[in-house]
């Protein structure tokens, strides 16, 4: 044996029965295919449970199957508001801007003013009886809160109203149904 094979002692430091003698040293990972699997597989595991919790909130709001419940919030007075006019008021939190469109005597429609298409701000065209967005052209109808022109393909959320005391209350927003 050549001098380079043997330790200090002259001795092999163990038996060469195979070429893959040198592979495993003191102190180095042992790291295969088999565990770097194991490891990848465990690691999605962890990261599938650590968003269970997010997904079933997602779940829940995209379903509806939990009821969200709002305050009730006065808009304006009845007899601040003549048969055409328009009001805007934030519901259901202090950024989520609205409109109140009052129709007839007794008829009052309020929708989330932020077009379903960019979110861009949604106005009253009384000339028209229309509600717009300036920024491509879409048109709802004030009645149903549904696109009648331009990109949005989806109706406006529905502020839920009641009259009482001689005042208009918002009290909830209707879903989005399919």
């Amino acid at each position: 044996m050549d001098q380079e094979q043997k330790g200090k002692n002259g001795q092999i430091p163990f038996p060469e029965d195979n070429y893959t003698h040198n592979i495993r040293k003191l102190g180095e990972r042992k790291l295969d295919r088999r565990g770097f699997m194991k490891m990848m597989v465990g690691a999605a595991g962890v990261f599938a449970v650590s968003t269970l919790p997010w997904g079933t909130i997602a779940f829940n709001e995209l379903t509806g199957i939990k009821k969200k419940s709002y305050e009730a919030k006065k808009i304006a007075d009845v007899s601040a508001l003549k048969v055409g006019d328009a009001i805007e008021f934030s519901y259901p939190g202090e950024h989520d801007s609205a409109l109140l469109v009052r129709l007839g005597q007794n008829e009052y429609k309020a929708y989330q003013n932020a077009c379903t298409h960019l979110k861009c701000p949604v106005f009253w065209s009384k000339e028209d009886g229309e509600l717009l967005c300036p920024c491509h052209h879409g048109m709802f109808d004030v009645h149903t809160g549904k696109p009648i022109a331009g990109p949005p393909k989806r109706p406006l959320p529905e502020v839920l109203l009641k009259t009482e005391n001689g005042a208009v209350y918002a009290t909830g927003v209707k879903r989005y149904e399919t």
